[in-house]
């Protein structure tokens, strides 16, 4: 299995892309960009994703470099989990099924759902290659 999150679009409430497994998308994710003060933005580049039991979020995987075990640039658990807003993570990648606004933020939605879809598609999958690509348009 092999995974991407392309990125297309860019905005201070956080970087929402596509989450693709083998090419096809899989769900809309939301990533903090490197204005949000006090969260950690994930660059673009090749990641390991690894199963990981969180505390908070049950089962799920951390985004690491392939040479660090548990981090990217000393950012150390950075999880796929449900979340709708920017507030909602602090580095970490949130999973869901549409685009839209709460609370009069940009927001991605149905993300509760989403991530138990994330959690039985990758069930059997210990780790996976994730390609992270920035398309921005203007």
């Amino acid at each position: 299995m092999n995974a991407a999150i392309v990125r297309l679009e860019h905005s201070d409430q956080g970087d929402i892309g596509v989450w693709l497994f083998d090419g096809v998308i899989f769900c809309y994710t939301l990533q903090p960009d490197e204005t949000n003060q006090g969260r950690f933005h994930l660059p673009a580049g090749d990641f390991i994703c690894t199963k990981y039991n969180s505390p908070t979020h049950g089962m799920t995987f951390i985004i690491h470099r392939p040479e660090t075990p548990i981090s990217v640039d000393g950012h150390g658990y950075l999880e796929v989990h449900a979340g709708n807003r920017i507030d909602d993570t602090l580095g970490c990648t949130c999973v869901a099924s549409s685009v839209g606004k709460l609370k009069g933020n940009r927001a991605i939605l149905n993300s509760g759902l989403t991530f138990q879809l994330f959690q039985e598609f990758t069930k059997d999958v210990d780790s996976f290659p994730l390609k992270v690509i920035d398309c921005y348009t203007a």
